[in-house]
């Protein structure tokens, strides 16, 4: 690498803090009594449980869903026996990929021995802990043994990344390419450069799929695996040839498929005449391919070629495998990870390349259509439909075959985890890390609501709030144990009962008198406005000081709730509208869009506003801004006061934030293509697809916010309510708990940056 990117890698690893895990609770631990059911007293009652059914760990600790990453440090990626403890950024890296995209908990452990029988009694030892093993970077022979020795002990999934990971991915690019020409496993004739873990874990795999034993030819750095060879492992025994041959270009006569697994340059251009009509070519060599495939198309146009690397089509990646085969192992209980399990993950991974490509993966692609054909022979990583498809096939080869302890309803299944596909959790992770512990009082105008309730069950579970509810005490009393929810009415939220607390309630209507007389309220309206409208009873806490943010509305429509918190909670001194800002969480990522439902037709001044503070709103996501100034102009291609508008906005905002990536006016299409943006100017002023769109008026914004919510089913963060003097939120009727509790982290989080250190 260059000492630019040396350099970035170091930072990215040492800052904000060294590493690139860290260990998180997931219960609330905030009362004495919570510290009495985690620990002493009431840890003893789980203790017990699993003492007398061990498979009630599952249900009782997180060892169903936690996985140990192993190594020994002898055959770390390209870097080779750099050791243990050097190896332990790359175990992390791996652990960070089991959590992004299949929500698998990970303990990197990295083992300081090259001691078959050391490591392989450490390792065993540790099984009460793990519900899998994932073996990694370990060297051959050795990691044979060590796999096959700990398999035969352990009665939990072990599973050789390097070996089987790739085997899956391998076999899965095969079939599709072979499909494409219109051949079987049975016709393939086939050559590896390699013989280490990796190249036999594939061919051993292929040869379970169909692939007959006697059209396998191995090489490696000594030559052909030949009859007369000594010293073989059996493994690699299995497949000696008797034969003369002894060099690859020997052997490559006739071979269809080229499976290299070795080193940097060893596949010659001048052979690849030699091999078959339509051969396949997979030059799996990493970060320098075995031929390059500009190199091999050059002499062999009519080849499909496949690559270890990203910047070439057909990467062959562990990534596309190794989390979701654990994610469908775990979840069914699976004993052990089976060559039925692995066959059925690769057909999994093979089908959904012939599926049309998602239109998230397009948009990750700078909007590159990818069709099922030589080019796109399997899924890129990106594809979020990989979890349901391969986990569910794996779960369901586990229990056909005898290994699950658990049975899964396939289609609920499936469901389920298309639905924890989503990738909100992602986005507001860091709005929950800088709301939990805050604190914070937030005052909820329909506590009766079910929704509410969940979200406020969820947010204590978080440690991001101290709820006050407005709702009557007896209704949540009822309803409660219907909804299963543990919530201690006493301990755990403050309510604000408009039948009981009638001092309260009466400070209450005083100060709205207060306030209300002057904003259009009829006196004799006043009192009821505050008893019977909870939205003015939460917002009025807020603003008498005894609750810190407050979430109003969901059950009626949106902008008579507004008007209600408009007349109570002032505007910033330096905004001259109130604005909302709400974000998608489409499968390409986060898209957030202003103003989506409070100011019908801003001005240039206004546009310039909501740009900056949604801006700064996107920043607290952990996200860099990259913002669109959308207009039905591109680049100065109309001018309509509607464009001129835009393109005076833009202006303001280059002048007041020159560090913002901003960019404008332009078509919506030009906003999240780079590719289409790079032909239309020369400049572009940001890099990807913009994550903040700013329209021209309120039914732009609010029209493409409902019409990408519905066509693609992805959830909503916000309305988020910018320029007020206190952080108070309306929820919109068709809000979920999720985006209840979403909002919630995000008042929180207001809350904390206000308050500072």
């Amino acid at each position: 690498m260059d000492d630019n990117t040396r350099r970035a890698a170091l930072d990215y690893h040492r800052f904000p803090r060294p590493g690139k895990l860290r260990i998180e609770p997931t219960k609330r631990m905030v009362n004495q009594r919570d510290l009495a059911l985690a620990y002493s007293p009431g840890v003893a009652a789980p203790c017990e449980e699993i003492a007398a059914d061990p498979d009630k760990a599952l249900d009782y600790t997180a060892r169903g869903n936690l996985v140990a990453v192993i190594s020994n440090g002898t055959a770390v990626l390209g870097l080779g026996a750099i050791g243990a403890l050097a190896s332990k950024p790359v175990m992390e890296g791996k652990a960070v990929l089991f959590k992004k995209f299949a929500d698998i908990d990970v303990f990197d452990i990295e083992i300081d021995t090259t001691d078959p029988d050391k490591f392989v009694e450490a390792v065993a030892l540790m099984e009460p802990t793990f519900g899998g093993i994932n073996l990694e970077d370990i060297k051959a022979p050795e990691c044979f043994a060590i796999e096959a020795r700990l398999k035969e002990r352990m009665n939990i999934p072990v599973f050789h990344d390097d070996q089987h990971g790739t085997a899956i991915v391998v076999a899965a690019a095969v079939r599709n390419a072979l499909v494409i020409q219109g051949r079987t496993l049975a016709d393939a004739k086939l050559v590896t450069s390699g013989a280490g873990a990796a190249a036999l874990a594939c061919v051993d795999l292929l040869v379970s799929m169909g692939l007959p034993i006697d059209n396998v030819t191995l090489t490696d750095k000594d030559g052909v695996i030949h009859s007369g060879r000594e010293g073989m492992l059996p493994n690699m025994a299995r497949y000696a040839r008797t034969t003369n041959a002894r060099t690859l270009p020997d052997v490559l006569p006739g071979a269809n498929l080229f499976l290299g697994l070795s080193a940097p340059g060893v596949l010659k251009p001048e052979w690849l005449p030699l091999m078959a009509p339509n051969p396949l070519i997979f030059a799996l060599a990493n970060p320098e391919p075995e031929i390059r495939p500009e190199a091999a198309r050059a002499v062999r146009p009519d080849a499909i070629i496949a690559t270890g690397r990203s910047d070439y089509p057909n990467q062959v990646n562990n990534v596309l495998c190794f989390p979701y085969i654990f994610r469908g192992a775990l979840d069914v209980g699976a004993t052990q990870i089976n060559e039925a399990m692995k066959a059925a993950a690769a057909e999994a991974i093979a089908n959904l390349a012939r599926q049309p490509a998602h239109d998230s993966v397009a948009q990750a692609y700078g909007g590159r259509q990818l069709v099922f054909g030589p080019d796109y022979i399997i899924p890129t990583p990106f594809d979020p439909r990989l979890i349901a498809e391969i986990a569910s096939a794996v779960a369901d080869a586990a229990m056909k075959s005898g290994v699950a302890r658990r049975v899964l309803d396939l289609d609920e299944y499936r469901r389920g985890l298309m639905r924890q596909n989503s990738r909100s959790g992602q986005l507001m992770l860091p709005v929950f890390d800088a709301a939990r512990g805050s604190g914070c009082r937030i005052a909820y105008g329909e506590g009766e609501d079910d929704r509410v309730l969940r979200a406020i069950r969820d947010a204590l579970d978080e440690g991001v709030v101290r709820p006050v509810l407005i709702a009557r005490r007896r209704i949540l009393e009822q309803k409660l144990p219907h909804l299963g929810l543990t919530l201690d009415l006493d301990a755990d939220v403050e309510i604000v009962d408009p039948e009981q607390d009638h001092l309260l309630m009466g400070e209450l209507v005083e100060a709205y008198r207060a306030v209300a007389a002057r904003k259009g309220v009829p006196a004799d309206e006043i009192l009821r406005h505050v008893y019977r409208r909870p939205s003015v009873t939460a917002a009025m806490l807020l603003r008498t000081g005894r609750v810190d943010a407050a979430l109003v509305g969901g059950r009626s429509e949106y902008w008579g709730q507004v008007e209600h918190v408009l007349r109570i909670i002032d505007r910033a001194p330096d905004n001259s509208r109130v604005y909302a800002l709400s974000g998608l969480i489409l499968d390409a990522g986060a898209l957030f869009i202003t103003d989506t439902h409070m100011v019908p037709d801003p001005t240039t001044e206004q546009i310039a506003e909501m740009t900056l503070a949604a801006s700064a709103q996107l920043r607290h996501f952990g996200l860099t801004p990259r913002v669109a100034l959308l207009s039905h102009s591109n680049f100065g291609s109309s001018h309509t006061p509607s464009a001129r508008k835009m393109r005076k906005a833009f202006k303001m905002v280059r002048d007041a934030a020159p560090e913002l990536a901003v960019d404008g006016e332009m078509h919506a299409d030009a906003a999240l293509s780079q590719a289409l943006r790079d032909r239309l100017v020369p400049d572009s002023r940001f890099d990807g697809p913009a994550n903040l769109l700013v329209m021209p008026n309120l039914d732009a914004a609010n029209i493409t916010l409902t019409a990408l919510s519905a066509s693609s089913s992805s959830p909503t963060v916000g309305p988020m309510l910018m320029g007020l003097t206190k952080p108070i939120h309306v929820l919109t009727p068709n809000v979920t708990s999720r985006g209840i509790l979403n909002l919630t982290a995000i008042a929180a989080a207001e809350v904390a940056r206000a308050n500072g250190p």
